[in-house]
């Protein structure tokens, strides 16, 4: 299992939200490409990265950042936030980016999943964010009335790479991960999952291991640039 760093981006600063709220900001770094390089170092398999401007707007707004992101590390990038077109993917996808992480677009427009999977094998990932129980669409600002096993469990039709799963509520609350969520969506997803949401000790990496079946890694953001999760460590356990 692995565990991936999250790099979430607004106003070109590497920044956390507290349950996704674009009000409750931490900013981190001014520098998020070298936020990139400093992960690489300690021994991230990937990166995560979330154009947070972009998921509320609805197009990337940190295109040419996350492309140079990309350029300064080795290790594999998966981007999402305000992807909504194939061309959206083809940018990101040309300039190095492994992984494009698809959400709003998937419920709005099925069939461009289905057409990006295709046109873009092992690219595709989609991101699967709830809020108590309730898929959020759009930046985490719209509910859309369906449950999160209940998309999982559509996804059959789709070839995609992976499915980030993200528990809104516990998201940069350090109040560890929703482990009862993982085990149902771990039961009805067909892609491999990756946990997102609330990881703060080795011990929630510990418990989303056990979940088994199904679970490929987990994304950790405030805990580690809090100093609440070591990275080696976390990674050591990931490989136990």
């Amino acid at each position: 299992m692995m565990v991936i760093p999250a790099i979430d981006l607004k106003d070109g600063r590497c920044v956390r939200l507290r349950q996704g709220d674009m009000t409750r900001e931490t900013m981190y770094s001014r520098d998020p490409t070298a936020m990139a390089r400093h992960w690489e170092a300690l021994g991230a398999p990937r990166l995560h990265v979330v154009d947070l401007d972009g998921a509320v707007h609805g197009a990337p707004r940190h295109r040419e950042l996350v492309c140079a992101m990309a350029r300064a590390v080795s290790i594999p990038i998966q981007v999402g936030g305000g992807l909504r077109s194939l061309d959206d993917i083809r940018a990101y996808v040309s300039c190095g980016v492994e992984r494009v992480v698809l959400g709003t677009v998937v419920w709005e427009t099925p069939s461009l999943l289905a057409e990006a999977c295709e046109r873009f094998p092992g690219a595709i990932v989609v991101g699967v964010d709830s809020r108590c129980g309730n898929v959020a669409l759009r930046g985490w600002t719209t509910l859309s009335g369906a449950t999160p096993d209940e998309v999982l469990a559509s996804l059959t039709a789709y070839p995609v790479a992976g499915v980030v799963v993200t528990e809104i509520s516990r998201d940069g609350m350090l109040e560890g991960p929703d482990v009862a969520a993982l085990r149902r969506a771990a039961a009805v997803c067909p892609a491999p999952l990756f946990a997102s949401g609330g990881v703060t000790r080795v011990e929630d990496i510990r418990a989303i291991k056990d979940v088994g079946r199904g679970i490929r890694g987990v994304i950790v953001g405030r805990a580690l640039y809090e100093g609440a999760l070591d990275l080696p460590s976390a990674l050591a356990e990931a490989r136990a």
